[in-house]
Formats: structure tokens, C-alpha cells, sequence
């Protein structure tokens, strides 16, 4: 794939794993298993991306979290907030509503 395709392609993805995070974490998660998870669903993206995603989501209120301390190795667990809820309803209809005036368009070869 060419640089400037996967320039774009990382451009486009870039709003769906904001969406794809809010869904996911509507059930508590930690940060790698999110990663995985994401992965698994096609929503390729890397460490160095998703922590400060979750950092910054957290900031604006759009998750709250808790640690976990029950195991030997300590983990921070995300949850959508009420908040994120109505965020991710709100993207998922323009979502919804953009992919629709996407397959409207001329498809052109």
C-alpha cells in the first residue's frame, strides 16, 4: 500500500475508534484487552494511540475509571460515561447518516 493511501486510510479511521472505544467500553476494560478487542473487529491501531485517546476521552468526561488491584499486576479500567453514551449515540447517527450520503454518490472507476 502506498504512503499517501495509508495516510488517508489512518485519517478516516481515526473518528471510528473514538466511536468504536465509546461502544466497547460500555462494559469496563482495560487498555490492551480495548487494543485486542479492537484489533479483532478491524479497528487496527497501536498503544502509542489508544492510551492518550482513553487519557483525553477520560479528561473530557466521556469515560471514568477505576483501578483494579484484585491481581498481582494493577490495571486501569475504563467505562463509558453517561455522558460518552449520548456522544456515541450522537456519532453513531452522523456516522449512520454520512456512510448513507457516501453510498449516494457517484462511485466513479
Amino acid at each position: 500500500m502506498n504512503e499517501s493511501l495509508e495516510t488517508h486510510l489512518q485519517e478516516l479511521r481515526r473518528g471510528t475508534v473514538v466511536l468504536a472505544c465509546l461502544r466497547l467500553l460500555v462494559e469496563p476494560g482495560y487498555g490492551y484487552g480495548l487494543l485486542e478487542e479492537l484489533g479483532r473487529r478491524g479497528f487496527t491501531t497501536d498503544a502509542n494511540t489508544l492510551y492518550p485517546l482513553l487519557r483525553r476521552l477520560e479528561k473530557q468526561g466521556y469515560l471514568t475509571s477505576e483501578w483494579n488491584t484484585d491481581e498481582s499486576r494493577p490495571r486501569k479500567f475504563y467505562r463509558t460515561s453517561r455522558a460518552g453514551a449520548m456522544l456515541a449515540g450522537a456519532l453513531t447517527e452522523d456516522f449512520h447518516a454520512i456512510a448513507s450520503a457516501i453510498a449516494e454518490l457517484p462511485k466513479g472507476d
